[in-house]
């Protein structure tokens, strides 16, 4: 199965309903039709065999992921391991972590999230059971080298205006604030962090998907792209370079404005480009015309190719002449950034006979605006999941952070990134900090107290142990110097013979039934006593037989007391009895020294100090001034509004 990431929606269940990070649990029926075919095959053969997946990116965007690649390749070794759905597979190796997050009423919340996974180490080595991971580097795959710039950019004068209002959304969830043209949609109530974050996304890559109100401007994202572009089209009009440009935003569609058109507009109007040279993905519909258009990009006719993600990321091989990539926005999920800058760093690519061997990687950013968040995100999240693909990773725990395009943003980092004031990130980022360590503290405590219990419960049973042990040895001492005859006597009959002995104490063994103990007989001057042992169920279970020492501790033969099958060794049971009582004394200082080893570790618990006081004292002191900060902030913002409003 090749492209199997594509087959990653696979439908499960879970009872996590209200929790953020898990992904779509509904699943695709092409995802589904694909598991019972395998499951089909694996049926037959009786094993976790019959299907192989070929993938770029094993993972995605997020390792619960994994959870789906298992269910798909090893559902017996799932079976084995107890892990039979998704819940099982995430007490295992993810953890629920709730973080502090403001609502867009201004209300703190907690909101849980899958971000946390655990057993990094043991998840990695289960992962390269089914898996063989190649890179370009392990192979020495004749590739150009990636030189990846940032473009970043101040805002326009309307951009800055759009950012004052969503964070003045953000506050008070009123459509009103934003000032658009367009009414607000119907979820507005439900996903108001969500609506947010997507005209945010749509406003730092141009204002004009916000409304026909809007005009171009020279600093624009479109107007940067297109100088840029230009640049390399001069750069490199001799070797005839070629370049891809993706937006996943504002895509082509014919009749309508969209940043694509916008974009060859001015590289066509402004900058004299021939329209023929630039190109959109989107008009060439069948495998045939994709073909020919991807040969006019291979000979250098096109110069200039726009798409998305989806329509160009992958099946293209037009990178013989590639010079440069540019991603007007930065997409949700790693695999979608690798797939786009493979178009040009892949092998086939001329650039290393006249180009250095480097191809340029241009992403456009806009600060105050989710794309630096973005970025760093798609990073942090491309590092771990290059890490566990290689084996690599050397930490038991990792955390992703919190955006995603299903739920958008929290509040404060919202607001945060888009007012450019981060107090408010940080004063969140603290708080998360405090609580982590007064939890650590909190343990901390719990194991000193636990050390001292378990100190003076060891003390206690030291000392217990030794008083019986001298009993034990008062009994040893008795039996062994006693002199007299050993034989077993029950009271109140009249036996001589050990079989007779052994024949009665059987019948009482039959009969008898309470739970208290009954002096039945002697033996060496010491009394012999049965005892009826009852089920937790109520049931009848046996009958146990002691003897008393003159110490007045009861011993009984085995674990159970009970009489051996033959009636001449059930009389001389208290003999045998007797002369097992010394294996306690042995079992009762190994439990001494047991107790004893572990003072040291104890002691030592109970001297350690814990460490991080100081530094949980520091971080409560920032909380403290950052909160006076954003209180001020507020009060300056709030009278400022006021002022304004007079």
């Amino acid at each position: 199965m090749d492209l199997s990431h594509y087959f990653k929606n696979l439908m499960f269940q879970t009872r996590h309903s209200r929790v953020a990070g898990i992904g779509n649990t509904r699943g695709s029926q092409r995802a589904m039709n694909l598991l019972i075919a395998i499951r089909d095959i694996q049926r037959r053969t009786g094993k976790d065999m019959g299907a192989t997946f070929l993938s770029g990116t094993v993972i995605v965007n997020a390792l619960t992921e994994l959870y789906v690649l298992f269910k798909y390749l090893r559902p017996h070794e799932l079976a084995k391991q107890g892990i039979n759905c998704f819940d099982a597979w995430a007490a295992i190796f993810t953890k629920k972590t709730s973080d502090y997050e403001l609502s867009v009423t201004g209300t703190i919340k907690r909101k849980e999230r899958f971000r946390t996974y655990i057993k990094v180490p043991e998840l990695a080595a289960f992962l390269r059971e089914i898996t063989d991971y190649r890179t370009a580097e392990m192979i020495n795959l004749d590739i150009p080298d990636k030189n990846v710039i940032f473009q970043s950019s101040e805002p326009t004068l309307v951009q800055e205006e759009i950012i004052n209002r969503l964070v003045s959304f953000a506050h008070t969830g009123k459509w009103e604030d934003l000032g658009l043209d367009y009414p607000a949609p119907d979820n507005l109530e439900l996903s108001k962090m969500l609506i947010a974050t997507d005209i945010a996304r749509k406003m730092s890559l141009d204002v004009r998907l916000l409304g026909n109100r809007f005009e171009d401007d020279p600093n624009n994202k479109a107007s940067q792209c297109a100088a840029k572009a230009y640049e390399y089209y001069t750069r490199f009009s001799e070797q005839k370079g070629t370049q891809f440009i993706f937006s996943d935003l504002s895509t082509y569609k014919p009749n309508q404005w969209n940043i694509y058109q916008d974009i060859k507009d001015k590289l066509v109007n402004h900058y004299g480009i021939p329209e023929h040279e630039i190109q959109f993905i989107q008009m060439f519909k069948s495998e045939t015309a994709r073909k020919q258009l991807f040969d006019k990009m291979n000979n250098g006719t096109v110069r200039i190719l726009l798409g998305s993600t989806k329509m160009l990321g992958t099946g293209v091989n037009a990178q013989q002449r590639a010079v440069a990539v540019h991603h007007l926005d930065i997409p949700w999920v790693p695999s979608d950034m690798q797939q786009r800058n493979g178009r040009a760093v892949r092998k086939g690519n001329d650039v290393k006979l006249w180009g250095n061997n480097i191809v340029d990687i241009i992403i456009y950013g806009t600060e105050k605006t989710l794309d630096a968040y973005k970025f760093n995100l798609l990073k942090n999240k491309q590092m771990f999941i290059n890490q566990i693909n290689s084996d690599a990773i050397a930490i038991r725990r990792m955390d992703e952070d919190s955006m995603d395009e299903q739920n958008g943003m929290n509040f404060a980092e919202f607001v945060a990134i888009l007012s450019g004031n981060t107090d408010l990130l940080k004063k969140t980022k603290l708080d998360n900090k405090i609580m982590q360590l007064e939890k650590e503290q909190s343990n901390f405590n719990k194991e000193h107290y636990r050390a001292e219990k378990t100190i003076a419960k060891y003390n206690e049973e030291i000392e217990q142990s030794k008083l019986f042990i001298a009993r034990v040895r008062e009994d040893i001492r008795y039996v062994a110097n006693y002199q007299g005859d050993k034989n077993t006597t029950l009271i109140g009959q009249q036996l001589v013979l050990a079989e007779e002995v052994g024949k009665a104490l059987h019948q009482i063994s039959k009969t008898y039934r309470k739970e208290e103990l009954k002096h039945i007989g002697h033996c060496m001057g010491l009394k012999l006593f049965v005892k009826s042992e009852y089920r937790w169920s109520g049931g009848f279970e046996r009958n146990s037989f002691f003897v008393e020492g003159i110490s007045g501790l009861k011993y009984r033969y085995g674990v159970s007391g009970a009489l051996p099958l033959s009636f001449k060794n059930s009389a001389e049971y208290p003999v045998t009895t007797l002369a097992a009582i010394d294996d306690l004394i042995e079992r009762k200082s190994r439990e001494i020294t047991r107790m004893e080893s572990e003072f040291p570790t104890l002691n030592k618990i109970m001297t350690n100090v814990w460490s991080k006081a100081d530094e949980l004292a520091q971080l409560k002191e920032e909380c403290k001034l950052l909160q006076e900060s954003i209180d001020k902030s507020l009060k300056e913002e709030e009278a400022l509004a006021i002022a304004n409003a007079a």
